[in-house]
């Protein structure tokens, strides 16, 4: 049975990604911060951490927490929204709200479970967006999200350097009906997930020179950087 670890699991694309997961007989383990969202985890069959991917502290224990665990595919999964646009200067609050969870928590996170991954020679993956490609960029909107997701791409990249036995990946979901999504976006929750399923277990059990450090679409197609 292969094991997925789901960092930020809670709700959305998450959520639904460990459902889907147990529905295919593989064992999950998710990750969230309230006692609730764990919960809802737990009533699917999924094994739990309590984890705050914006806290130097509680990212800090995760090691110990899967001590000597082999994973099979790992997906940072946790993102914080900021819509302000680049004309307004983010104050400190909302800067480290959006770029201590979709950056550092990421920088703190992937050096610890890169070595469980390697046991399986399997695969990390970051869920990116396609605002943070620099290429496709034609907007100011939602700035410090963009670069907040740029900063994570070049965590992704730099990971892969490090760690030339496994494949890291960035990859981005498709625009989901989710809370940060908006319900006018055209891919639902199940749909995104299934398509980024389908992506990964080709990437893991197919993998290819290509798919390391590279930057993805939810179907697999090469995404500009």
């Amino acid at each position: 049975m292969p094991t997925v670890l789901l960092i930020g699991a809670s709700r959305g694309i998450g959520q639904e990604l460990a459902r889907q997961y147990l529905d295919d007989g593989w064992r999950v383990i998710g990750t969230a911060r309230s006692d609730e969202a764990l919960a809802q985890l737990q009533a699917l069959g999924a094994e739990t951490l309590r984890l705050d991917v914006a806290d130097p502290l509680s990212n800090t224990g995760l090691s110990w927490q899967l001590d000597g665990e082999k994973i099979h595919l790992a997906l940072y999964v946790a993102g914080a929204m900021d819509r302000q646009g680049a004309n307004t200067p983010p104050s400190r609050d909302r800067f480290d709200a959006v770029m201590h969870t979709n950056v550092m928590g990421a920088m703190q996170i992937l050096p610890q479970i890169a070595p469980m991954v390697q046991e399986t020679q399997g695969v990390i993956a970051c869920i990116s967006s396609v605002m943070g490609s620099l290429q496709e960029t034609t907007s100011g909107g939602a700035a410090l999200y963009r670069v907040s997701k740029a900063a994570l791409n070049m965590m992704v990249r730099c990971t892969q350097a490090e760690q030339p036995a496994i494949t890291v990946l960035a990859i981005h979901p498709g625009w989901v009906q989710t809370e940060m999504g908006g319900a006018q976006a055209p891919l639902t929750v199940a749909h995104s997930a299934s398509s980024l399923r389908q992506t990964l277990e080709r990437i893991r059990t197919q993998p290819r020179a290509e798919d390391r450090g590279a930057f993805l679409n939810h179907d697999g197609t090469p995404l500009p950087w």
